[in-house]
């Protein structure tokens, strides 16, 4: 199946694809999903010399890696409950390690982009803004524990008065501009990290739908087109595979991601409204976000459906927020819109573990996938290359699970939702 419609499928740097599978194989390690968790893992493993295949059953970054806004950034929506959990394991460590979570995908991205020279118009600077004084007051403990911690280089507290000189808005009385944050070009991060991974020995299969797993002394993927035999095995799907649902029922929950693209802006209008060129999303819990393209267009997204259904009209939904944000640019063309799935989790930590002592799992980023995936995927390939401490620090997570299906659990979610969104309307 072809990509959605969006702007990163439009304006991807390569287009050739990858082949599918075409008979049996027999490797290393097999991973099922061809987005960020896969592919980060199949660079990972490839690196350390194991022979791997990833079986896709799209195109490489077809899902949320292909349809996400961009930003690569250091907030866990869970970080309180990581550090409750993982306490059971670290002890007062603990917060050590969330703290060190934050920022390693970060550097994982950066190091790898400059190793292969992927183009994926890679830029620095990311502000959260803040809508009213309680968000104000979080920022500023942010910032602070920033600053205790060594950050203080990247991170800068912007006054109300001062916001100007990075967007043309009025709705923030001020915001926290990081400079260690970045912001990306999805797909064509994923297809480079994936051209990487191929250079370095892996096999790529697009179009190559993995239809079961047999377990055994070496457990294989079962394909229409062949079967892939391997000492591991790695189900990095997220919200869009359903193998193996009978062991993950309950755990994940799909939401439904919502993103469009403006036409492009003149270079001065693209200065005037975001002059230093920053990514952006505000502190409210159901939040907006945004940032440039390289092509002076604006990426808008927000609003996110937790019923993990698909929005009727995007554009519709979105521009009042785009416009209510950027005055100059009401009736603006909108170029590209499109939908795709997050999986969301209960306590909002990444659920990563095993079915069966070779056959692993990682899932569930909760909205802040770019570097998280990197982080987990690093994580899984030195469990499988023997090293084991970080890995088992999130299979020994103890994690809620719903006695109901993925469509019933999303509707119980979003009915939790609409709480969190009615109290953003209200402190705004």
């Amino acid at each position: 199946m072809e990509h959605a419609k969006s702007y990163y499928a439009a304006s991807a740097r390569h287009k050739d694809g990858f082949p599918a599978l075409d008979g049996d194989i027999d490797v290393d390690v097999a991973i099922v999903g061809g987005g960020f968790t896969g592919i980060a893992t199949a660079v990972e493993l490839a690196e350390r010399g194991l022979r791997v295949a990833v079986c896709e059953a799209n195109q490489i970054g077809w899902g949320a890696t292909g349809r996400n806004g961009g930003q690569i950034t250091g907030s866990l929506s869970g970080d309180t409950a990581m550090e409750r959990e993982f306490k059971r394991t670290l002890g007062d460590q603990a917060p050590n390690f969330v703290w060190d979570l934050r920022w390693r995908g970060h550097d994982i991205i950066k190091n790898r982009v400059e190793k292969y020279g992927i183009k994926c118009d890679l830029k620095f600077g990311q502000m959260q803004t803040a809508l009213n004084k309680s968000h104000l007051r979080e920022l500023t403990a942010t910032f602070e524990q920033g600053c205790a911690r060594g950050m203080q280089d990247h991170l800068e507290m912007v006054p109300a008065d001062k916001m100007g000189e990075y967007l043309e808005s009025d709705l923030y009385i001020g915001g926290l501009l990081n400079r260690r944050n970045m912001h990306v070009h999805s797909l064509d991060l994923c297809v480079g990290e994936a051209l990487a991974a191929q250079s370095l020995g892996a096999q790529i299969f697009e179009n190559t739908k993995v239809t079961a797993i047999e377990y055994g002394a070496r457990p294989k993927l079962v394909t229409e087109n062949g079967v892939i035999t391997a000492d591991k095995i790695v189900l990095a799907g997220n919200a869009y595979h359903l193998l193996e649902q009978e062991k993950l029922r309950g755990k994940l929950f799909p939401a439904s991601l919502a993103n469009m693209v403006t036409e492009p802006l003149d270079a001065d209008v693209a200065r005037a409204i975001n002059p230093q060129d920053i990514a952006v999303y505000d502190g409210r819990f159901i939040l907006d976000y945004y940032r440039l393209t390289a092509d002076n267009r604006v990426m808008f997204g927000g609003g996110t459906n937790y019923s993990g259904r698909d929005s009727g009209d995007i554009a519709a939904e979105l521009r009042p927020a785009l416009e209510r944000t950027f005055p100059r640019l009401k009736g603006v063309g909108i170029d590209y819109s499109w939908a795709g799935l997050d999986g969301i989790i209960l306590n909002r930590i990444p659920q990563v573990g095993r079915l069966s002592k070779d056959v692993f799992y990682v899932q569930g980023y909760s909205g802040h996938g770019i570097a998280l995936t990197h982080v987990l995927a690093d994580l899984t390939a030195r469990k499988i290359a023997g090293e084991a401490s970080e890995f088992n620090v999130f299979e020994n997570v103890r994690h809620w699970s719903l006695p109901v299906g993925r469509s019933m659990g999303s509707l119980m979610i979003a009915v939790g939702m609409a709480y969190y969104r009615m109290r953003d309307r209200i402190a705004s």
